[in-house]
Parts: structure tokens; sequence; C-alpha cells
């Protein structure tokens, strides 16, 4: 019995590499994306700076443990199986969940995922042993005067840290403008000062006394002397900052830097107990089991898992070294450009997320109360704070989301932030206090504009909601587990452990294609942040023949096969291919929002001469979409059914349609890749023949009629709707490319064209 315990330990290990992996790779994120959104340094610069704070945070996180090991459950009741079957549940259920949430898109956090799955595998063993007559209560069983003071810091972070990064943002800004640069002279060095303070304070002076090597005097002394220690910093630092700006170095970029170590730090001092915590409980419990357990796993309590941790300092160098390979080689950590920079980007770009009802009534609520305070406030007062928050006159680096001002902000505030819950021993949440700090600054900035306040509102809302989500799954799936393991047995155990291990080969596999797919929308963030609008142009008509090509390429695809499944009866292919239409409407939607952002970044005049033309090639590709879908539609209800097919004479005119449309998608296509408008008139001629032989058949189906037998008038039916739409779909090709030749070549003239001159 002991080998099994054993193998279930090192298979805890095995996961909690695996998660060390995957979790610092999905969290770079929430320390590296101020330093990169206001382009502070190159991105390789940005990494090796983050890897020093992970590792050193790391090796300071010893006291963090003590969450996993009585945080959540008094250990002193719950025996070595019931503990095994805890852990076991937890490490199963968080990579699990890990997988799920990446395949939704939505967003996690570590924190809540630990907490809650501790606490949702301790309650269901614990109503358990309340059920088999054991003579305690939930207050003997689970601690949950620390559980709730642990849950309410996770959540409380979140107000706290949008009510203080908005004011904080608010007052540097006032003080520095968006013209900051002409203001640098004598303020730089006191706010510097207060920066390298901070990151002192709560990541050396909070943190030192849990480092393995730091001797109790050397504590009392750092306690004794504390005043003195940041009043010498905060004077060294100012000095420090002044001499480097008369230098003509960069202060703030050296603040958003240290920043960023001082947040990854953080991170790491903070987020390892969410890693590493279970499987080092799991670990102690195994070692008291073998010296005193005497052979019974269910008999033999876990009262020392009470005593404070005391984690060996190779296991703490140990993870830290594997985050900061993680975070030097994942292509996650690569991809940072992701829900909290467009969020929080001073300028208009792609919006993530949709509009939602909560978010209108919001924006409409807090434009009301703004006009009742421009009303209430002496006009002196409105220019005053008008001309200190000027967003014309940001300074910016090319292709930056924000500045140096709002970047260092937002990392020194999380910083300090985490660091503090980490000294109370709170395991705060990395990601909301990273993300609501980011969101409080962007507001107090002025990033949320009337044409994006509505998505950006809808997106704070989808990732608060997803962190909800996060705590309830959690906690319900742990405790699906633990019952299933503790019933089960060790047969349970080894199948979750199969499932696990099968879970994180698909998830990398899934990964690797997400990431070929995001790739190739490099050209769009190039020309969101070109400045010469003269150059916009080129790259955007590149763009949208792209992302047009695409989409004619997979309309030929589904118009193929649509009716191959139609004349098969195929029902399975068809309801694949409902679903993948009703899709495609969200990525065309999606494509537009983005075009039309590459818009505005186009002189005056080209975007007036342009946008006609452009806004009519996306609505014919819309159109055709639609026609798909109604094709598609009656298809399906006609042969789930199970109706009559189509009758056999009707076949070869059918089949002729198919092949002239599917050979005119073919030519509109490789229009669109040679750029050549000297075939636009014949493939014009070409969609009118085929408009008229599908109009020929359709008077000859129409006689079919009236005049056949009643058994085959429903696939009649159904066979006339498509030649419809089919000659409807036509006709959106035929205008789709006047529209594209009008979008190549501006003096571009059609038959129609020259008839319309010669009238005139």
């Amino acid at each position: 019995m002991e080998i099994l315990f054993l193998c279930v330990v090192i298979f805890l290990f095995l996961l909690a590499i695996f998660d060390l992996s995957v979790g610092v790779s999905n969290d770079a994120v929430n320390f590296i994306n101020s330093a990169i959104g206001s382009k502070a340094a190159s991105f390789k610069v940005i990494l090796i700076v983050a890897s020093i704070g992970v590792f050193i945070g790391a090796s300071m996180s010893n006291g963090m443990m003590d969450i996993a090991r009585h945080g959540i459950f008094r250990p002193e009741h719950f025996s070595f199986y019931d503990l095994i079957c805890i852990f076991m549940a937890v490490m199963v259920t968080d990579i699990i969940l890990l997988d799920v949430f990446n395949t939704l898109g939505m967003p996690t956090s570590t924190t809540v995922s630990m907490v809650f799955e501790l606490l949702g595998a301790t309650f269901v063993v614990a109503l358990i042993k309340m059920a088999g007559g054991i003579d305690l209560g939930f207050n003997d069983l689970m601690n949950t005067e620390k559980a709730l003071s642990i849950i309410l810091g996770i959540f409380l972070s979140v107000a706290i840290a949008f009510v203080f990064g908005t004011l904080v943002q608010f007052l540097s800004r006032t003080i520095f403008t968006f013209n900051y640069r002409s203001r640098l002279k004598w303020k730089i060095g006191i706010f510097g000062g207060l920066c390298v303070t901070a990151i002192v304070y709560f990541l050396i002076i909070k943190g030192a006394k849990d480092l393995a090597f730091m001797t109790p005097d050397v504590k009392a002394w750092i306690s004794d002397n504390t005043e003195i220690i940041i009043l010498s910093c905060f004077v060294a630092s100012t000095f420090l900052m002044q001499i480097l700006h008369a230098c003509k170095i960069n202060v703030l970029k050296v603040i958003v830097l240290m920043g960023t170590f001082s947040l990854a730090m953080a991170f790491a001092g903070n987020d390892l107990v969410n890693f590493i915590g279970v499987p080092l409980s799991g670990l102690a419990s195994y070692q008291d089991y073998v010296a005193n357990g005497t052979g019974d796993p269910h008999g033999f309590l876990m009262g020392s898992l009470n005593n404070n941790s005391d984690t060996p300092i190779y296991f703490l160098i140990g993870a830290g070294l594997i985050m900061v390979v993680s975070l030097a080689s994942s292509k996650k950590a690569r991809n940072v450009t992701k829900t909290e920079i467009g969020l929080g980007s001073q300028q208009g770009g792609d919006e993530m997320f949709g509009s939602s009802r909560i978010a209108r009534k919001l924006v409409r609520w807090t434009l009301s109360l703004i006009s009742w305070i421009r009303r209430v406030t002496p006009l002196r007062v409105r220019e005053w704070f008008n001309r200190r928050f000027n967003t014309d006159e940001t300074i910016m680096d090319q292709g930056a989301a924000f500045d140096l001002i709002r970047g260092s902000i937002n990392l020194v505030l999380a910083g300090a932030l985490i660091a503090l819950g980490t000294s109370f021993r709170l395991p705060l949440s990395t990601t909301f206090v990273t993300f609501m700090v980011a969101m409080g600054t962007s507001l107090a900035d002025r990033a949320w504009g009337r044409e994006s306040a509505v998505f950006r509102i809808t997106g704070v809302i989808s990732v608060i909601g997803g962190w909800f989500l996060t705590a309830g799954v959690a906690f319900i799936g742990a405790g699906l587990i633990v019952a299933a393991m503790y019933y089960g047995g060790h047969w349970i155990m080894f199948v979750l452990a199969a499932l696990t291990i099968l879970i994180i080969v698909n998830s990398n596999r899934r990964f690797r294609k997400k990431v070929e797919e995001d790739n190739g929308d490099a050209l769009f963030q190039t020309i969101i942040s070109t400045r010469d609008k003269k150059q916009s142009w080129p790259l955007l008509m590149m763009y949208i023949t792209e992302q047009q090509q695409k989409f004619m390429i997979y309309a030929e695809k589904k118009y193929r096969d649509t009716t191959a499944a139609f004349v098969n009866e195929n029902s399975r292919m068809l309801v694949k291919t409902d679903a993948d239409l009703f899709r495609q409407k969200t990525v065309l939607k999606n494509t537009r929002r983005k075009e039309t952002l590459c818009l505005r970044n186009l002189t005056r005049e080209m975007a007036i001469e342009k946008s006609t033309w452009f806004y009519l090639s996306n609505n014919c590709c819309m159109s055709i979409l639609y026609n798909l879908r109604r094709i598609n539609e009656v298809c399906k209800e006609h042969v789930e059914n199970n109706f009559m097919p189509l009758p056999a004479d009707c076949l070869p005119e059918y089949e002729f349609v198919r092949t002239q449309v599917s050979v005119l998608f073919n030519d509109t296509i490789e229009l669109m890749k040679s750029g050549n408008t000297e075939t636009i008139g014949t493939l014009r001629k070409q969609c009118e023949d085929i408009k008229n032989t599908i109009s020929d058949i359709y008077h000859k189906v129409h006689d079919q009629l009236r005049e056949g037998d009643a058994s085959s008038v429903a696939v009649l039916y159904v066979y006339v709707n498509m030649l419809q739409e089919t000659q409807e779909m036509v006709s959106s090709i035929k205008k789709y490319l006047r529209a594209f030749a009008k979008l190549l070549d501006s003096n571009f003239r059609t038959q129609r064209d020259y008839s319309v001159v010669k009238s005139i």
C-alpha cells in the first residue's frame, strides 16, 4: 500500500512540474504586459528582468506553503487517506479546469482555482465523514475562519486594486499630464524615489523575513530600523533618479523595468503555493505516515501538518528554475498582446469583446453622472483638468498601447499590493490585482472613450465573470472527483491519472494549432501601429484582400459541402456546416471591425474615397454567407426529416449549376491573388450567364411543381429555394467584383459605368 501512495505523491509532483510550466506561461502576461504595452525595452530584456524576479521571488515563498497545509482544513481530524484523496483531486481538477478554460478562451486564476479546489474537496470529504457517524461538525473539520479570510482577501483585491489604480493614476496624470517630458525636470526624481522605495519596502523588508538564510538577529535589526531604512532608501533613490535624468537616461523606462522585476518577484512569492503547495503537503503527509502510520492510512490522523512549513531550499530553487526556463522558452509567454493590453490601450484597436446590456447601461449612467459633474464644477476647474488630461498630447513610442507613466504605475502598484498580501499570508490573485490595477489606470487616463467604453466594460465584466465561474467550477469539480476517489479507491485514482495525462497531451497539441492561427493577424497590428498614413493603404489593401480571399475559399467549400450533402442525404455534414456557418458570421463581423479600425489610419481623402467600396465588398461577403446559411438550413431540415431525395432527372442540371458556381468562386479567388482587373468584365459576364441558366432551370422546375406528383413537391420546393439563393449569391459575387476592382483602382470602369456616363 505504501508503494501505491508513493506513486500518488510522485504523480502529484509531476503534475506540479506541468502546473509550474503552464502556470508561469499563462500568468507571464500579468507581469510583463505593462513593460511590453509601454515599449520600455525589447522583449528579450523584459524577459531577462522578469526571469530574475521570478527566481528570487520563488526562493522567498516558503511561508506561503502553510495555506495548502492547514489554511482550508484542520488536518488533525483528517486521516492520511482523506488528505491523499483531497490532494489528488485538487491537482487533477486543476489540470482539467485549466484545459477547459483555455479551450473556451475564458480567463482563469491559479489562486482562485487552488483555494476553491481545496475548499470543494475538503467540503465533500467532511460531508462523507460526518455521514459516517463522526462526532464533529464543519467548524471542527474545516478552517472556516481562515478560509473566509482568504476568500475575502481574493475578491476584495478586485475592488481595492481598481480603486487604488484609478486614484494613483489620476494623481500621477494630474502631476505629469500626457505631455510628461516637459514636466520631468524636478518631479522625476521624487516620482522615481517613491517607486523604488515602495519596491524596497514591500519586496525586501516585508519579504526578507521569509528567506531561509536570514538569521533572527538580522530580522530583528531590519524590524527595529524600518523607518530609517525607508527614509534612507527614499533619499538615495530620489538622488540617483535625478542624476540618471540629468545624464539623459530615461528614468521612466528604468522604473518600468524595476516594476517588472518587483511584480515578477511578487508573483513567484505569492503564486508558487498554487503550483507546489499541494504536492509538498502530500510529500510531508507521506513522510509522516511512513514514519508513524503503522500501515493504517484510514486511521492515521495528520495533525503534523499544523506545524509551520519548512520547505527545503532546493525545492524552492528547483521550482524557480522551472519557472525561469518556462518563461524564457514558452511560446505562450511570447504571445502576450492579449486582453489586458487591448482593454487598456490608449488608442483605438481591435476590441476583443462585443457589447452587453449591462455595459450599455453602465455607460449611459456614467455619461449622466459626468454631465451632472460638469454642470456643478466651475468652468475654470474644468478647463484646468482638461488641459492636464489632454490626450492629444500623448507621448508614446511606435507601437505602444500606453505611455511610460501608466506602465510604471501599473507595475509598481500591483507589485506592492501583491507583496503586501503575501506578507499577511493572504494568497491574493496575481491575475485579479494586475488586471484591475490596469483597468483602473486606463479609466483614469480616459482610455475608455465613448466609441470603446461599451466593449471594454463588457470585457472587464467577462473577465470578472470568468473568475467567479472558475471558483464555482473548481469547487464542484474537486468535490465530485474526491468523492469518486474516496469510494472508488486506487483504481479510480489510476483512471483519473491517465485521463489527466491525455488532457495534457491534447492541450499542448491544441495550443500549437491555436498559435498558428493567431500568427496570421500580424499584418493588422502593423497597420494599426503605422504612423505614416500614406503607407497605410497598401498594407490595408493587402489585409482586406487576404481576409476576403480566405472567405471566398471558405464559401466555395461550404457551397460544395452543402449541395453534395443534400444529394447524398448526409445529415451529419449539414448539421456540422450549419454550426460552422453560424460561427463564420462572428468571424466576418470581427474582421470588418478590424478593417474599419484600419480605415481610420488613412488620410481623410483616401478614407472617403475607399470607404464606399470597402463597405460594399464587406456587405457582399455577408450576403453570400446569408445565402449559404439559408441554403443549408432548408437542406438540413429536409434531409433530417428523411423526405424524398432529389429526382434523378434533376441531377444533371443540379450538378451543372454546382460546377459553374464553383468555377466562378475559383476564378474570383484567382483574380484576388493576381490583382488583374482586366478579367473583371469577363467574370461579371460569367455571373450573368450563370444567373440566366439558373433562371431557365427555375422556370422548368416551377412547371414540374404544377404538373408533378405530390410525393416530389417537398424536395422540389427545397430545390427551388436553392436555385433562388444561388442566384442571389451569384449577384452578390458580381457586385463584389466591381467593389474589389474599385478598391484596387479608383479609375476602374465597368460596362455599366460607361453606360451611365453616356446617358449623362
